[in-house]
């Protein structure tokens, strides 16, 4: 872990898992008002686009099951039209080992050039591997800051 990009992925990762490990599937699952969607589908959605960046930009295979981009791809929400959803411990799970994964493959390529550029939806052009694990932190911070959003939501309706 001589790199400081991994170094913070996994900080980062590790915040995220912490702020939900306790939470059950229910309250993982609730929209709060004012919300477009929830805990679960904020957790899919980071795992499916790091997978992306990390391993489909790059043409390597992403491992995840093939409905999580039915489920988190960008542009889904919660409302799947009947995929199963997986459990939230599988997600925390397959979470927990992405960052290793990541790693034992990336370490050496951080400069490599992606075939093309990618252009995200907010206009940044990414062209090399070491660009792309970089976005993923802003991309996760975004949405940890979603989990913890909806999490403090949940916890004013229970009171209400």
């Amino acid at each position: 872990m001589g790199n400081y990009l991994f170094k913070q992925l996994r900080f980062v990762r590790t915040n995220t898992v912490q702020r939900v490990k306790d939470m059950s599937m229910e309250k993982a699952c609730i929209v709060p008002r004012g919300f477009n969607n929830n805990v679960l589908w904020n957790l899919g959605h980071i795992l499916f686009v790091h997978e992306r960046f990390s391993f489909a930009l790059i043409n390597e295979k992403m491992e995840l099951p093939n409905h999580f981009a039915e489920l988190f791809a960008p542009g889904t929400k919660p409302e799947n039209g009947g995929t199963p959803l997986p459990e939230l411990d599988e997600i925390i799970f397959l979470l927990s080992n992405q960052m290793d994964r990541i790693e034992q493959s990336l370490e050496n390529r951080l400069e490599e050039q992606l075939e093309k550029p990618y252009v995200t939806s907010t206009g940044l052009e990414i062209s090399t591997i070491k660009e792309c694990l970089s976005f993923c932190l802003y991309h996760e911070g975004m949405h940890f800051a979603a989990i913890k959003s909806i999490k403090q939501q949940l916890g004013k309706e229970e009171i209400v």
